[in-house]
């Protein structure tokens, strides 16, 4: 789904109803990156191989520097990065809750079968962002795409390698359905998705970016001998989970998680945090 709509103003001079959708918009991508690389990180010096293990090392650090690039165009809406990580409230967080899922039981599948279904909505979703009609994000569009046209293949080549004898196909069906229902999660619309369309802030919608998603995985997965829950007309057979997270409802993993990486900050009163990276208006 398409939309030709004029270009929006600048941060100053949008309007309420802009400058919520924008928000809305945004927000997501950036909780989404910079929780995903939360728990990247988990896997440094833990990934099967030496090259794996720098692989998913790089990865977090994309991911870090994806989200910098979000949160910091919505300081340009007065917010600043502290408020928005390390002094916000768990429910702030908008991430779909797929990301803030534990790995399952330490197993390398799990983070693979997670990737790609992250690394594949992205991809679309970054595509429907190269038109916006907010140029501040389309000047990050670019950028964002080179880096997950990287961690697309990555995920696709361990799928691959994941699911060469039966054992290893098993982990990843395993992951698979656990994950599945919680990809869903990436495509739960807000109040403000008919604006975000309607405004040209996004020219795809998330139900038609959902469609698209399927048509993606869903022949992928089944090529490696993997069944999804999509019938032969594809409908997707299983619920959205109560926890989607845009709302702000989040799994029961969730502040555990969110305890570890705000903890530095809110017990030890370090003052100033670190930034996640060097401002990208400065480099």
């Amino acid at each position: 789904m398409s939309t030709e709509t004029t270009g929006l103003g600048t941060p100053e001079d949008l309007t309420d109803a802009e400058r919520g959708a924008v928000e809305a918009e945004l927000r997501p991508l950036a909780d989404g990156e910079f929780v995903l690389a939360e728990r990247y990180t988990e896997w440094q010096v833990r990934a099967p191989t030496l090259e794996s293990d720098l692989a998913i090392s790089n990865i977090a650090q994309d991911e870090l520097g994806h989200a910098r690039l979000w949160y910091d165009l919505l300081e340009d809406f007065g917010y600043t990065e502290a408020a928005l990580i390390w002094e916000a409230n768990p429910e702030d967080f908008q991430h779909p809750t797929l990301v803030e899922l534990p790995l399952g039981e330490g197993d390398w599948a799990d983070a693979i079968v997670r990737g790609y279904l992250y690394d594949t909505y992205e991809n679309l979703h970054l595509r429907a962002l190269e038109g916006t009609s907010y140029p501040w994000i389309a000047d990050r569009v670019g950028k964002v795409l080179a880096e997950e046209d990287y961690h697309t293949q990555h995920a696709r080549n361990w799928l691959s390698r994941l699911c060469e004898d039966d054992p290893g196909r098993e982990r990843v069906r395993k992951a698979l359905d656990r994950l599945f229902p919680y990809a869903l999660t990436l495509f739960a619309e807000t109040e403000h998705e008919a604006a975000i369309v309607d405004m040209g802030i996004r020219t795809e919608s998330l139900a038609d970016m959902r469609e698209e998603w399927l048509g993606v995985v869903v022949p992928h997965l089944d090529s490696l001998g993997l069944s999804v829950p999509v019938s032969e007309d594809g409908e997707v057979l299983v619920d959205l989970p109560d926890q989607v997270g845009t709302d702000g409802s989040h799994t029961e993993h969730w502040p555990e998680l969110f305890e570890e990486f705000t903890h530095t900050y809110r017990e030890l009163e370090l003052g100033e945090p670190p930034r996640l990276l060097e401002d990208p208006d400065e480099v």
